[in-house]
């Protein structure tokens, strides 16, 4: 199974918001996810989609990839916290507030689903059926401690 990862760092959005994206995209196919981040209404959606196709990008380039874009799908996909910038803004009276601008690292990992093998047909089983095993044409069925139960049919 080959694997690739991309990685956005210091991208001027909180870790929390673009989480929320993600989560969005994690476990899909490239296609749906590439589909879902068109049409999503965040701004970080854009700098997501571009991380995502990095990585189908670095997958291609390794030596062994099937050359089948569609057996890709997103493995993981996490935002880790990056360093805050501190700024100061003016308040009444002389007072200030600190206004927080955060950043996040942004990391994409896709991953090839095994190819599917056909099974050749499992040989055919005897030929009692489960009837003639006694499974469920009972009219009676044991319980836990050995007592009989009756079914709905023998009532």
């Amino acid at each position: 199974m080959m694997e690739a990862q991309a990685t956005a760092r210091y991208v001027r959005t909180s870790a929390q918001k673009a989480g929320l994206v993600l989560a969005l995209i994690r476990g899909r196919d490239v296609n749906q996810a590439l589909a879902t981040l068109r049409f999503a209404r965040k701004g970080i959606a854009h700098d997501i989609e571009k991380v995502l196709r990095s990585a189908i990008a670095n997958l291609q380039q390794k030596d062994g990839f099937g050359g089948d874009v569609d057996r890709v799908f997103v493995s993981a996909c996490y935002a880790d916290q990056g360093p805050s910038q501190k700024r100061i803004r003016p308040a009444p009276m002389g007072r200030a507030f600190r206004v927080v601008k955060r950043t996040a690292h942004l990391t994409v990992k896709v991953s090839e689903r095994p190819e599917k093998v056909a099974r050749a047909a499992a040989p055919a089983a005897s030929g009692r059926t489960r009837a003639a095993k006694g499974g469920a044409s009972g009219a009676k069925k044991a319980t836990a401690r050995g007592g009989q139960k009756k079914t709905a049919a023998a009532k």
